[in-house]
Formats: C-alpha cells, sequence, structure tokens
C-alpha cells in the first residue's frame, strides 16, 4: 500500500501539512503516518551548567531540582505530542481520508528520523516552516535542505495556506533531475485530471525548443501540456509565473547539474522554496 509521511509539529504550517496530505492520499489512495518529533536537548545547555555556579553544598539539591523539572517537561511534551498527534488525525478523517492512519511520536533529531521513517512511505510532506521559526518571514525551516539532500523520497513542501489545486507547473531545464520530475508527473495519479503547465528559462533557440518539445511529449500521453518558454533569470521567471497561477503546485527537480543550473542547484532550491507561496513537490 501506498504511504505517506506527514511531518508537523507546533507551528501554523502543519494545517497546510495536513491538508496536502488529505489531497495527496485522496489521489494517492495511499496510508498515512503522521509523525511529530520533539528534539534532543543539550543536558549542560538545558540546565545552563549552574551547578559551578554554586556551592558544593547545594550542587546535588540544584540537580536533583532540574532533574526534576527535566521529566516534569518532558511528560508536558509527551502529552502535547499526543493532542497534536490526535488532532492531526482527526483533521484528515474531517478531511475524506478514509485509508489507514498512523500516529508516531518521536524524541530525537528531527532531520534523521525522518529519513528513518521515509523507508516505508512514496512521499514526504512536511512544512515551509517550523515552530522555531515562526517569527522569521519568508524564511524556510533550517531542516528543509537537510530532509531535501538526505531523502530518496519525493518531498513536498507545503506552504502556509494551501487553496485547492486545479494545476501543476513543472520547472524543465533539461538536466537529469528534471527529466525524473517530468517522469514522475507522466505516471503518478497525484496530477490526474490537473491542468499541466511545462515551464523552461532560456534562449528561444533550437536546442531548447527541442528539449521542452521532446518533454511534453512525454507528459501528452496523459495531459494535453501547456508549454511556456522564457527568456531572463529563471528564479524570477518561475516565481513570477507561479504567481499568476495560485492553485497550481510547482515541480522541480532538487540539485541538478545542467548548464541552466541556476534554476534547481544548491541554495537556489532554497529560493524557490522561499520565493513561491505554493506547494513544492522537489524530486530527486
Amino acid at each position: 500500500m501506498n504511504r505517506i509521511l506527514a511531518c508537523i509539529d507546533a507551528s501554523s504550517y502543519a494545517t497546510s501539512v495536513l491538508d496536502l496530505t488529505a489531497w495527496a492520499a485522496q489521489r494517492l489512495n495511499a496510508g498515512v503516518e503522521i509523525l511529530h518529533v520533539v528534539q534532543r536537548k543539550d543536558a549542560v545547555a538545558a540546565r545552563h551548567d549552574l551547578s559551578g555556579a554554586i556551592g558544593l553544598g547545594s550542587k546535588s539539591e540544584l540537580l536533583e531540582e532540574l532533574t526534576r523539572i527535566d521529566e516534569a517537561e518532558g511528560k508536558l511534551a509527551r502529552e502535547r505530542g499526543r493532542i497534536l498527534l490526535s488532532s492531526a488525525e482527526q483533521r484528515l478523517r474531517d478531511a475524506g481520508v478514509v485509508s489507514e492512519v498512523r500516529q508516531l511520536h518521536r524524541h530525537g533529531g528531527i532531520v534523521e528520523t525522518i529519513i528513518e521513517r521515509e523507508a516505508e512511505a512514496n512521499l514526504v510532506v512536511i512544512g515551509k516552516r517550523g515552530a522555531s521559526s515562526e517569527f522569521a518571514a519568508d524564511h524556510i525551516g533550517s531542516k528543509i535542505e537537510r530532509v531535501v539532500r538526505s531523502s530518496d523520497k519525493p518531498v513536498l513542501v507545503a506552504p502556509r495556506e494551501v487553496i485547492g489545486l486545479t494545476g501543476a507547473v513543472i520547472a524543465f531545464d533539461g538536466s537529469p533531475a528534471a527529466a525524473r520530475a517530468v517522469e514522475y508527473v507522466a505516471r503518478s495519479p497525484l496530477f490526474s485530471g490537473l491542468e499541466v503547465h511545462l515551464v523552461m528559462v532560456g534562449r528561444s533557440d533550437e536546442r531548447h525548443r527541442t528539449q521542452i518539445e521532446q518533454a511534453a511529449s512525454r507528459l501528452s500521453e496523459q495531459f494535453s501540456p501547456i508549454t511556456h518558454l522564457a527568456e531572463g533569470h529563471a528564479e524570477k521567471a518561475i516565481s513570477d509565473y507561479m504567481a499568476a497561477r495560485p492553485q497550481a503546485i510547482l515541480v522541480m527537480g532538487a540539485y541538478g547539474h545542467s548548464p541552466l543550473r541556476t534554476l534547481i542547484v544548491g541554495s537556489t532550491t532554497t529560493t524557490m522554496i522561499r520565493t513561491v507561496h505554493a506547494p513544492v513537490l522537489l524530486i530527486r
């Protein structure tokens, strides 16, 4: 059975993660594992190492008190996680998900846990930013790039708000990563019935026209793709194209190595996630 790994925390992006997960689960006929990870705390940092600043007589009492506080915080974190996961499952059910839903509450490293759990998943859904970065407008979560670089599965990045999706825009540059993105759209029921756009940024020459026509030919088996070859700066051209289509999902290869690598390589991938206020599906 197909399975989606939905990664949530206490941020406002959890809602859009769940809405995208519900959308994808129904299209893929997939079960869902909802993952909430409480990060490990460094023991010295958590306690501020106050023991060295006090006399020996009171040190043991302080450490005992700090241990009790840690235990209480651990219980509180578990209860918060239980409530968060329960509410998340209810939101999926309310959205029409009838397949199996698992709840998983873990303590540990967020990235490491996601990579461990994705082994049983076909798709990973994660918020654009986490609870710790709520204050940093227009910045993405520090864990996103690490997850995408480490993941073997497609990663769907959720924006703050998800509206009804009616189309998909593939950012294409002729690279192997972009070709895999085209192939994924062509064969996945996730995009069934959507209007598909194929956008390439570069000179309007024979090489680029041939590349985009070949990609469109692969898509034409399932869709009637709309092709667009634009000149200019890739990041701005794609962002502008997406801004004119707020109900579309952006699909792009992650970390490709073509001559037009400024579109989908390295930090530019992060830039596209940051500047495009729509779901972004990254294909390795």
